[in-house]
């Protein structure tokens, strides 16, 4: 792992924990308690299973571009060790541009933060991705965030879970470049079954 990134996580996560301690000490002054921490350890229990892929990528970021490519494929889904953590297995391809995306992705619930890491692998060359994204679902949405380098530049990293139901989901993939005030979305991936 660079320096820098734990470095940039580290700043991410003050922030989060500064923002949490705000907003704990402004309901103390009112006289309010803050409401108890949701458990999330249960957020991602809809994907559990076989899924179809369907993914639209933009594979030259953050340059204005519009020329999309698509893939179908698989997504696969399971517990590990009867736990709150799971394991996905992707794959999809585009015959016609003869290009395969394999994937991997594991996904971490911590009870104390009552928050999911997401982290993707890659077996072939036997990485994982640092930092991870992290975040939780409010609601029937999920939005996750870290700091990267993309191309010589930080940028802000943002995926997005939502349309969730038994046999559908949708994951956004978004990078911001001035510091979150605008999102370029580069991966959509509609799932089914």
């Amino acid at each position: 792992m660079h320096y820098r990134h734990l470095l940039q996580a580290m700043k991410l996560r003050s922030i989060y924990w500064l923002s949490i301690l705000q907003f704990t000490l402004t309901c103390a002054i009112a006289g309010e308690s803050p409401a108890p921490a949701r458990d999330g350890s249960h957020d991602f229990d809809f994907l559990i299973g076989n899924w179809k892929a369907h993914v639209r990528r933009l594979p030259d970021r953050l340059v204005g571009s519009n020329n999309w490519i698509e893939y179908n494929g698989i997504s696969n889904h399971k517990k590990l060790l009867d736990s709150n953590a799971n394991f996905e297995e992707f794959e999809v391809d585009n015959p016609e541009k003869h290009l395969h995306i394999k994937a991997q992705t594991l996904r971490l619930y911590n009870p104390d933060t009552r928050q999911w890491s997401i982290y993707l692998l890659d077996l072939d060359k036997g990485v994982l991705s640092l930092p991870p994204v992290v975040g939780e679902f409010n609601g029937n949405r999920g939005e996750f965030y870290d700091q990267e380098q993309y191309k010589g530049r930080a940028i802000l990293v943002r995926y997005v879970w939502l349309n969730i139901s038994p046999k559908s989901a949708r994951m956004e993939q978004s990078f911001s470049a001035d510091g979150g005030k605008t999102w370029e979305t580069n991966w959509i991936c509609e799932l089914s079954r």
